[in-house]
């Protein structure tokens, strides 16, 4: 007999609740003023388990789906860009590179490099379709994007470490406790 976990259904409905929680934390970046970096970050964290369980073709529909639902419904704009540009799908990414590329520099170049081009994406989208005011991008009345770049890939790295950390945690010591109980 086929175990739960692996049925389509099941598959589904494990899918469906990550991407409802992810779509929850969307709908936060509203009410909680650090939302718009923070919460994305958060909701792309969620899709490691997904990633774990069941591949990066499950993660990338529940990516799909947070990116579409967060559009329509999310009130933090900024945020859903955040989200549908970088956070989203870079747990997968991660995956991808750290299982495919095998010289760290070489997937650190490649991280670092989607990073920045998804920075500097989103900063045009923010400006030019999301008609985000310039003093957004203002710091004592000084102009900052290469600043806020320069501090985005330190935080970015933080980030990938930090997500590491939660791949660790969530492989050793949730993985086998959340899924057993279906078995």
């Amino acid at each position: 007999m086929k175990s739960p976990v692996t049925k389509p259904t099941f598959k589904l409905a494990f899918c469906a609740i990550i991407a409802a929680l992810a779509v929850v934390l969307m709908l936060i970046t509203s009410i909680v003023p650090v939302g718009t970096y923070a919460l994305p970050c958060f909701a792309g964290g969620l899709l490691v388990a997904v990633v774990v369980e069941y591949g990066a073709k499950w993660a990338l529909g529940v990516y799909a789906v947070v990116s579409v639902l967060s559009f329509f419904i999310a009130g933090d704009k900024e945020a859903v860009l955040n989200f549908a540009v970088l956070f989203g799908y870079y747990p997968v990414l991660k995956a991808f590179f750290e299982s495919k590329v095998k010289s760290r520099i070489l997937q650190y170049i490649f991280k670092f490099a989607v990073f920045n081009a998804a920075a500097v994406g989103s900063f045009f989208i923010a400006v030019k379709l999301l008609a985000v005011p310039a003093e957004e991008f203002t710091l004592f009345g000084i102009y900052m994007p290469l600043a806020f770049l320069a501090f985005g890939n330190l935080f970015f790295l933080l980030y990938d470490f930090a997500l590491t950390s939660f791949v660790m945690l969530y492989v050793r010591k949730i993985h086998g406790k959340l899924l057993r109980s279906f078995k």
